[in-house]
């Protein structure tokens, strides 16, 4: 699924400098795992863009499926650092989020690379390419500064109006496509376990939707309270 919740905030111990003090340990590890996995999706956000317009989208699992794989694999972290209190985000909607990514870069496109070669495998990666850029460029500056430029603040809370549903129906499509060979790899057993996971992303993309309407209202009223001092 998307990832709307701002699982990278850190716990109040480890916040940002302030009053000239100096960051904290864990202040700086935030802010170099944010940053590095900034970059590494926007390699990916460049790679997919550049393939699918330049050869098709049928060429994009070839070009950027394995970086893309591991890249996102690298987000597994983001379970230890709330499990450990690194970070604010409640452990049970951080594995909902990153379980259901690693499902599909390594139980559906990894394990059934032939449905990547569909339209949505390309929508799904410019989703979440775009959607980690603006999102861990936010929290690095976040946690570094104390403070983010409203432009970005306006992306990082706006944007997941066209780029969520856009993820989330392309994750949803790539499972559906997933069915049929799963039926023939593992029979019956694996297509009803898709459908399962299916039925299980039209409550859970609600209620991650929701919450990110919730941040949204938080956040954009606390913008224009603070441009009207």
């Amino acid at each position: 699924m998307d990832r709307p919740s701002d699982s990278q905030r850190p716990t109040r111990k480890g916040g940002a400098a302030k009053g000239g003090s100096s960051l904290s340990a864990k202040s700086l590890y935030l802010i170099l795992y944010n940053l590095v996995s900034a970059i590494l999706w926007s390699v990916v956000l460049g790679k997919v863009t550049m393939t699918a317009s330049s050869v098709g989208t049928g060429k994009v699992y070839a070009n950027v499926g394995e970086y893309a794989k591991w890249t996102q694999t690298l987000a597994g972290l983001e379970i230890l650092h709330s499990l450990v209190g690194v970070v604010r985000s409640p452990i049970l909607t951080t594995v909902m989020q990153v379980a259901s990514r690693v499902l599909l870069v390594w139980g559906i496109v990894d394990t059934f690379p032939t449905v990547a070669h569909s339209f949505a495998y390309s929508t799904m990666l410019l989703a979440w390419s775009a959607t980690e850029v603006i999102r861990y460029s936010y929290f690095a500056i976040n946690i570094a500064y104390g403070k983010v430029p409203a432009a970005l603040t306006w992306l990082r809370y706006n944007t997941f109006f066209v780029l969520y549903p856009m993820g989330i129906s392309s994750e949803c499509w790539l499972i559906w496509l997933a069915t049929g060979p799963a039926r023939r790899k593992f029979g019956g057993v694996g297509q009803w376990g898709l459908w399962a996971v299916l039925g299980v992303y039209v409550p859970g993309s609600y209620i991650l939707f929701t919450h990110m309407m919730a941040q949204r209202r938080k956040v954009m009223r606390g913008s224009g309270a603070k441009k009207s001092r």
